[in-house]
């Protein structure tokens, strides 16, 4: 499996090898060896799987987890294919602000791993497009918040050939300048200090 730093500080992605022959094909997209190979520690204990199926437009996010508690997540796509984003949404991280993406997809298994603090969204780019989550906290309606896909300060690479279907919740998502001003953004040091704490 090949890990590859992402330009957020802590978040990568892993591509495991793909053995393919006339039946059709076995990988292991998510292997603790070269996890903590990588990051100099296991994945964190799962408390939560989740799937999401969604057709080819849906826009899911920018999501995070109110911090404390926080939740770290390692997320595939084992049918279909999403873009990826994830988005440093800890204030005072050296990477603050910045994104990067990863095209997920069945044929390559990649895996991304975002630690505790960072924003998450996907793009589904085909109908029928399912998301596979490992949590480290378990779902709690109050703790989840969002930032708009849309913030023109953040740019992101959405497809210019899909018409949006998103949640009324994120339809009306804060940008991530009205979010700082509320005070509801993830602090560096204490995400840090949590993501250890797993």
């Amino acid at each position: 499996m090949k890990a590859t730093e992402l330009q957020v500080e802590g978040a990568y992605v892993f591509t495991p090898d793909v053995f393919r022959d006339e039946r059709g094909f076995f990988v292991s997209p998510f292997q603790q060896s070269d996890l903590v190979e990588t990051i100099g520690r296991p994945l964190f204990p799962v408390a939560q799987m989740s799937l999401s199926q969604s057709r080819r437009g849906v826009v899911r996010g920018i999501h995070y987890t109110r911090t404390p508690p926080g939740v770290a997540k390692y997320v595939h796509c084992p049918q279909g294919q999403a873009l990826d984003i994830i988005i440093d949404l800890r204030v005072g991280s050296p990477t603050f602000g910045k994104w990067d993406s990863v095209v997920l997809d069945r044929e390559e298994a990649k895996a991304v791993y975002i630690p505790l603090g960072m924003g998450h969204m996907f793009v589904a780019l085909t109908d029928d497009t399912v998301v596979s989550y490992m949590l480290s906290g378990q779902y709690v309606a109050d703790n989840e918040l969002a930032i708009t896909p849309f913030d023109p300060e953040l740019d992101l690479p959405i497809p210019k050939n899909i018409e949006p279907i998103m949640s009324p919740r994120d339809t009306v998502a804060p940008t991530v300048a009205q979010a700082l001003e509320q005070g509801l953004l993830p602090d560096y040091q204490q995400s840090l200090r949590l993501h250890d704490a797993l």
